[in-house]
């Protein structure tokens, strides 16, 4: 805490003291509310529904509310909402995040907002990190939602569309964060209304908020189809990325170098940049890519693809690294979570980069997905009227929290005091040193049955120390992504007299360690980190697994000079300081100022990191005002309100788009170019021929006839169809299939833009600027193509054709999969088509010359 924050206090200490007094008139019911039958009590529900119709506001009916769930869950659960909790509801009903330690019941909390907020009938959603914790919540807090007589819904991965349509209809909801942002991009892609699962994105309470909006906003939800494209390049690039020379990184040029001009010599044909996860070919390297793909000029824009396979393959080999970022278990490639530790099965890196790695891994490379719909966490999470957050870790990203989300975070004391003991890190010379140090405190701990629990980043620590304790006779268990089925009953286990337990970066969230009586008198839980993580908030989630409700405990981080992060930004002058003192391989050093160096790269990182993610929600800014324009678009047509207006709209646009292309205004109505007017507006728009007319003077007039003329032959074109609503439907469903058709190449084509806007950047021009100047072209020029693609189609459809509304992409998976689903044969439900047959698009042809030449 600084200076100023001492004297004039920290901004959750102010906002608590405006918080204490409605707190305390929430416990002012506590004796009234408790002499209730529980008829009174359950008809409280009504009553503010019905105070609610007359004018009251939620925040009147606040007190009473919270008392009512209060008594409620007293009564159905055994269990009364400490004071704290009830300030914890109350900044979750303020639309803010709600910072409470491990232990202090964050699934209580949330009964109370999502009560009072469901009592407006527009619907509560209770947003969670998996399906375990989706399910157990609103089974346990559900029964006090129920008891006061509100609906519980409950989304889970497996669920069809009817079960999930009425689980968001229930009063309070509760859905995975992966669930509910698909289910909404779903709903952006369905061809009628009785199709759409979700309601209006009204109030969510997001629980874990900084795993959802921080940890996993880097990753855009994204619906695929399968592409055509050959999977051959991804091999080809592993081959010469093991050809390719890694050069030496020389760190960023001084200000004096840059000044003075000074050249730093390249060598190797690559460099690699590892702490902004950057790989970049020399001179030599581009020519030895021009060499092996037998091109002339590596950076010409029809070399885009290779360019970005290459960049993949060196990505893949150099940057991503086995049982760390993944594992490869029956021929496949899958992630672990680097804040979890957990193996995330069906989820695949974007962009290429799995397939760049499975080739890297030579298992068998997957066809690359077409995307059909895709959002950022950010975008989504925003579109809500209000939302709120609750965790254990947030104060270290809450610029983060304000500047992308509007929310402000406000830190919750605990229930009882934290005896917990923050040691001071233990810094030693080389990772052998620190490791040994580990295995001989978690030695000492278990002799006098202490329960120890040692955090490791990667899955080939907890090995390695796992091993080393096997050797000492030290019995454990080991939880990592390789053993992640036995999570919940290791987790259980952990808090036992003598337990020793080893977790890849297992957040544990959801659940409580609990201490036995001899592990409580022994010291309680004992925390060991064996690496500092690039996020401080990921160290005090370790920490924070002791210490709950008063309960005794310690922590300490094991660091070496040598692990990933003080290697990148802290070693120099650590090391200069080690070796003047003479510190041995096994000598530790313990001091609050090495402690401080370390926090100080951590910043730095998540410095860098927010600067990522504000960078990512810089480009999807573009690509969000235009999915909100397209999907407004989609919610008309769905809503079967009448198009006709807009199709009139796109007649007199398209043709006053022709006459402007090919009419100029200083050339007199003789000298106009018919021929190019009629090549453009006849193929879409078949009215007769358009010629010299003496009547019309200038460019305006003409435009204004030909508008007649095209409004003429489109209402004759309706007058042939005995009801008005059928063409009402036809314009539907053209419509609808055009702009979807055209919208998912739209996201191929600015995934595209993306992936080369980077070399503006060596044209000093900020590649964001570019982006969005390229994406509004692109996007008006989308937009150009939906009106001709939509007026020709309308104005050649006939009476007698048959349009129904249909699908334009087949979907065939996301990238948050939660694993592969088991799936029956195949079976034929039409009639099998023969060469010699004829071919069932009209043509006449027999089938293996018509369509049959193309399947």
């Amino acid at each position: 805490m600084g200076l100023v924050q001492k004297i004039f206090g920290t901004h959750s200490q102010h906002e608590l003291k405006r918080i204490y007094p409605i707190a305390d008139k929430v416990e002012s019911y506590r004796e009234e509310y408790g002499k209730l039958s529980d008829e009174q009590l359950k008809g409280k529900t009504k009553e503010f529904k019905e105070r609610l119709s007359k004018g009251e506001t939620l925040n009147d009916l606040l007190p009473e509310a919270y008392a009512t769930v209060r008594e409620a869950a007293k009564r159905v659960l055994g269990m009364e909402h400490y004071r704290v909790q009830i300030i914890g509801g109350i900044i979750l009903h303020q639309g803010r995040i709600a910072e409470m330690r491990t232990g202090e019941g964050k699934t209580l909390v949330c009964t109370l907002p999502a009560y009072l907020n469901a009592l407006e009938e527009k619907g509560v959603l209770v947003v969670t990190v998996n399906d375990y914790l989706a399910k157990r919540d609103a089974e346990w807090m559900g029964q006090v939602h129920n008891f006061l007589g509100l609906s519980v819904g409950i989304v889970l991965h497996d669920m069809k569309d009817d079960e999930r349509r009425a689980a968001y209809a229930s009063d309070i909801t509760y859905v995975t964060n992966n669930e509910l942002g698909f289910d909404y991009l779903r709903d952006n892609m369905a061809i009628y209304k009785e199709q759409l699962v979700l309601r209006d994105l009204h109030y969510c309470i997001i629980d874990e908020v900084d795993s959802v909006l921080i940890d996993e906003a880097r990753t855009p939800l994204i619906i695929s189809g399968q592409s055509g494209k050959s999977t051959k390049l991804y091999e080809l690039c592993d081959v010469l990325a093991r050809q390719l020379v890694k050069g030496t990184y020389h760190g960023e040029r001084t200000k004096m170098q840059v000044m003075m001009q000074e050249e730093i010599e390249e060598d190797g044909d690559f460099i690699v940049n590892e702490k902004d996860k950057v790989v970049n070919l020399t001179e030599q390297g581009v020519h030895k890519v021009e060499q092996f793909f037998h091109i002339d000029n590596y950076a010409d824009i029809e070399n885009l693809e290779i360019q970005h396979n290459v960049t993949l393959a060196l990505r893949a080999h150099y940057l991503m690294f086995r049982d760390k970022d993944y594992v490869v278990k029956d021929d496949e490639v899958l992630i672990v979570d680097e804040f979890t530790g957990r193996i995330m099965p069906g989820r695949r890196y974007s962009d290429g980069l799995h397939q760049a790695i499975e080739a890297k891994e030579h298992v068998k490379v997957k066809r690359e997905s077409k995307t059909l719909a895709t959002i950022t966490f950010q975008n989504f999470f925003n579109k809500f009227d209000k939302k709120a957050g609750m965790t254990g870790t947030a104060l270290t990203e809450e610029k983060e929290f304000r500047g992308i989300y509007n929310m402000d975070v406000v830190e919750v004391p605990t229930n009882k005091p934290i005896a917990r003991i923050d040691h001071n890190d233990a810094v030693f010379k080389t990772m052998k040193g620190k490791f040994n140090a580990v295995v001989e405190e978690v030695v000492a701990a278990h002799e006098k049955g202490q329960p120890v629990l040692v955090g490791t980043i990667t899955i080939d620590t907890s090995e390695l120390l796992s091993e080393m304790l096997r050797k000492r006779g030290i019995p454990h268990n080991v939880l990592n992504a390789k053993y992640h089925e036995l999570e919940a009953q290791i987790v259980a286990d952990a808090g036992k007299h003598g337990a020793v337990t080893i977790a890849t970066n297992m957040a544990g969230r959801g659940t409580d360690i609990k201490l036995d009586e001899e592990a409580r008198a022994a010291g309680g839980l004992k925390i060991i980190g064996t690496e500092r993580h690039e996020s401080r908030r990921i160290d005090n989630q370790l920490r924070g697994r002791a210490g709950r409700q008063g309960d005794p405990g310690e922590s300490r981080f094991y660091i070496s000079l040598e692990d990933n992060l003080m290697r990148l930004f802290a070693q120099e002058t650590l090391m200069n300081t080690f070796n003047r003192l003479g510190v041995g391989e096994n000598d530790q050093i313990e001091h609050k100022l090495l402690s401080n160096a370390i926090e100080t790269a951590q910043k730095k990182i998540e410095t860098n990191n927010y600067g990522i993610r504000l960078h990512l929600l810089e480009y999807d800014q573009v690509m969000n005002e235009q999915r909100e324009i397209m999907y407004a678009e989609r919610k008309r047509v769905l809503n079967g309100e009448s198009m006709r207006n807009s199709i009139m709209k796109m007649i007199t646009d398209f043709v006053e788009g022709v006459v402007n292309r090919s009419v100029s205004e200083d050339k007199s109505a003789d000298e106009w170019n018919y021929d190019e007017i009629n090549e453009l507006l006849l193929p879409t728009i078949p009215i007769a021929p358009v010629a010299y007319d003496e009547n019309i003077k200038n460019k305006n007039e003409l435009i204004h006839a030909l508008k007649e003329k095209a409004v003429k032959f489109y209402e004759d074109k309706e007058a042939l169809f005995p009801e008005p609503e059928t063409i009402r439907e036809i314009e539907r469903v053209v419509l609808l299939k055009v702009i979807d058709r055209k919208w998912m190449d739209h996201i191929d084509d600015m995934d595209q833009l993306k992936q080369g806007i980077g070399l503006q950047a060596y044209g000093q021009k900020d590649p964001v600027v570019q982006y969005k100047m390229m994406g509004y072209d692109m996007f008006d020029e989308m937009t150009r193509a939906i009106t001709e693609d939509t007026v020709r189609l309308l104005m050649h459809i006939q009476v007698e054709e048959k349009v129904e509304r249909e699908q334009v992409a087949k979907v065939t998976g996301t990238n948050k999969d939660e694993g592969p689903s088991v799936k029956g044969p195949v079976r034929r439900t039409d009639k099998k088509i023969y060469p010699n047959d004829l071919c069932p698009c009209g043509s006449g042809k027999k089938y293996k010359n018509c369509c049959g030449r193309q399947a």
